[in-house]
């Protein structure tokens, strides 16, 4: 099942400057995350800082499982915003 991750950067109490040191290795992560099957894709927000992710799991416990990989969520820099389960469209499917 595929869920979408929408994720918000916390920069009320955070700086760049504090999120500098810690971007390379959440960029690190979310290419293993990718590399494992778990991400299949990943944008930056258009709107506010922050991303969204979209995830191949069998459940929200284990896409939260997969987000507390990630440095930015470990130091309480990043807040999930939402976690939304996907069910196909069925428009697209036969016609009947």
């Amino acid at each position: 099942m595929q869920f979408f991750a929408l994720l918000t950067r916390n920069t009320t109490k955070f700086s760049d400057a504090d999120f500098a040191p810690l971007l390379p290795g959440e960029a690190e992560q979310r290419r293993t995350l990718y590399a494992e099957g778990a991400v299949r894709q990943v944008w930056n927000r258009g709107d506010i800082p922050g991303s969204g992710m979209m995830f191949e799991a069998s459940d929200d416990t284990e896409v939260r499982g997969h987000l507390a990989t990630l440095p930015l969520i470990k130091a309480g820099m990043m807040e999930i915003t939402a976690i939304v389960p996907l069910n196909p469209y069925p428009g697209f499917g036969p016609k009947r």
